[in-house]
């Protein structure tokens, strides 16, 4: 019986997702998001920065350009990415697996003018 239920939930990370220097605008003018998200990607694979990418884009973001926030698939260059306050490049970037509770910022170094 315990299979069932695993087969009809699907289990779920709660984590908190910041977005700062303009990204804001893309996702509601909220700088804070405190979601659920599937623990695993559509490969049953555990969720990482890449599968929360795209689930941030086709579940949070409301504006229609999402060319702002990613490029071929990828965070776009000039966002940075913390995790839990470091460095995404120091957790291994999009391979980093989400864990319940982290809290992921991304922060807008982009600025016009």
């Amino acid at each position: 019986m315990a299979s069932t239920t695993e087969t009809t939930e699907t289990p779920a990370l709660a984590i908190t997702v910041d977005f700062s220097g303009g990204l804001e605008m893309l996702f509601s003018d909220q700088k804070r998001h405190s979601l659920s998200i599937p623990a695993t990607d559509s490969h049953g694979k555990p969720a990482t920065i890449a599968s929360l990418i795209d689930y941030l884009c086709k579940n949070t973001m409301k504006d229609p350009r999402a060319e702002l926030f990613v490029l071929d698939d990828h965070i776009r260059p000039g966002i940075l990415v913390l995790i839990n306050d470091a460095d995404w490049e120091l957790e291994g970037e999009e391979t980093y697996e989400i864990q319940a509770g982290d809290n992921i910022l991304f922060v807008s170094t982009l600025h016009g003018g």
